[in-house]
């Protein structure tokens, strides 16, 4: 890669996935607001983010590829964030519990020389099991997914609160499309094969 490519996130998860593609790439933190605007869809904000992030990034790097993602968990229209304690953990699996979730994932790869973004929205769905409490509580003691939208770690332990997923890619739920980059990688130009 004549390039480089820069991932506009912090997450240890997005970079283990990135690593998959045996691409040469850094890491920037994006420092982006991620607070809701008013009546914006979680889609939207999911979207937003991932190019503000890309964005955020690209203004110290002014010839690079930069990868933005964003997740956004949703039911009936009510966001799910990361919960980033065990209180409130316990409180989204509840309210998750027996539910089907939309995990929204945006993703936004920008050439920050031309300015051009291609940014996409790649949807799971997500049904939880009926949890009982105590099943709730060995969850969370055993994974404390406080830095996972809806408390679960699809990747890990969190498999066990599933009855289902469906989706066009799965590494989406883990936080980066993996399927929906490698196309918007070959449209920038850049081999991955």
């Amino acid at each position: 890669m004549s390039r480089p490519l820069i991932l506009a996130s912090t997450s240890p998860y997005r970079r283990e996935l990135l690593e998959r593609l045996g691409l040469p790439f850094t890491v920037a933190n994006p420092q982006t607001d991620e607070t809701p605007l008013p009546d914006e869809s979680p889609e939207a904000l999911s979207l937003r983010l991932a190019e503000a992030k890309a964005r955020a990034v690209a203004k110290l790097h002014p010839d690079a590829l930069i990868i933005g993602s964003d997740q956004v968990a949703t039911v009936d229209g009510k966001i799910y964030g990361k919960p980033g304690n065990r209180e409130r953990g316990i409180a989204q699996l509840q309210e998750l519990s027996g539910k089907t979730v939309n995990f929204f994932t945006g993703l936004c790869l920008l050439d920050s020389c031309s300015n051009q973004a291609q940014v996409r929205g790649v949807p799971t769905l997500v049904t939880f099991r009926t949890l009982s409490p105590q099943e709730i509580e060995n969850y969370l003691d055993r994974e404390p997914a406080f830095n996972c939208a809806g408390s679960a770690k699809s990747e890990g332990l969190g498999i066990a609160l599933l009855q289902s997923m469906r989706g066009d890619d799965p590494n989406a739920l883990v936080g980066l499309p993996l399927i929906a980059l490698c196309d918007m990688l070959r449209n920038a130009g850049i081999k991955v094969l």
